[in-house]
């Protein structure tokens, strides 16, 4: 299950973007991908929470009946798989946690209204979603990103509805599950992008290694959306992930 960043949708993991849903269903492994509260085709609920959307994803997996799975969390998408690992563990079989951290900055709650107040600027000052989504995606790629790879990301985001943002960006604002790190008890793979100032890789590395048995991987010359800009290197060190964790085949894993 491919869960989204905060200027996501599930569109981000298609053929037209990153690919990744296709190259998992290629390697023989059933992959969904979904919008999470407020995104695309889900309605935003009155208070957008962690719990609120940690629970819209456990809700999806148990209306799936698909029993444990492997959650492929991206920035926000890795915050609330981490999340889940917490409140449902029976729920999870693996968990990739891309371009993601397990705190939301440092405690004491400065640093993150600074990065909201930053954040947001652009819409308080009324320029909109798609003036927002040119100049933070273009802040947040690789040096050398492909134009082409920084236009998709960038209208991915510009479609995320301004409620919706705002929303989610706020709700992750206290996120911290540092402490849970050590608890997991399924494969993980931390997949950092090698130029990520987001969640750059030393930090991926370290939350890593406070994760028994897990697997640290960087993806050369990305950035934050490291599944948008290297599409190929990204899927690929997945699906080894993957088949290294639980095989794979021609049928349906």
């Amino acid at each position: 299950m491919l869960l989204h960043g905060v200027g996501g949708g599930r569109s981000i993991w298609s053929d037209a973007v990153s690919g990744t849903a296709g190259a998992l269903a290629g390697a023989g492994f059933t992959a969904v991908s979904v919008d999470l509260p407020g995104y695309g085709e889900s309605p935003l609920p009155g208070g957008l929470t962690m719990v609120s959307m940690t629970g819209a994803v456990a809700d999806t997996i148990r209306r799936l009946d698909a029993g444990p799975v492997v959650l492929l969390g991206h920035s926000m998408g890795g915050m609330i798989a981490q999340e889940l690992a917490a409140a449902e563990p029976t729920l999870l079989r693996a968990l990739v946690l891309a371009c993601t951290t397990s705190a939301f900055g440092k405690p004491g709650g400065d640093w993150q209204q600074s990065f909201l107040r930053d954040r947001l600027a652009p819409l308080d000052a009324g320029l909109g979603m798609p003036a927002l989504a040119a100049k933070l995606v273009a802040g947040m790629v690789a040096p050398d990103a492909d134009p082409v790879a920084v236009s998709r990301a960038a209208a991915v985001m510009a479609r995320v509805p301004e409620a919706t943002y705002r929303a989610a960006l706020a709700a992750i604002a206290g996120f911290d599950r540092r402490a849970a790190l050590a608890a997991l008890r399924v494969p993980v793979l931390c997949l950092a992008g090698e130029h990520d100032r987001t969640a750059p890789p030393d930090v991926m590395q370290r939350m890593a290694q406070r994760i028994d048995g897990a697997e640290f991987a960087s993806v050369a010359g990305a950035g934050h959306i490291a599944n948008v800009e290297r599409p190929r290197a990204f899927n690929e060190a997945v699906i080894e992930f993957l088949k290294r964790r639980f095989g794979g085949n021609d049928e349906e894993t």
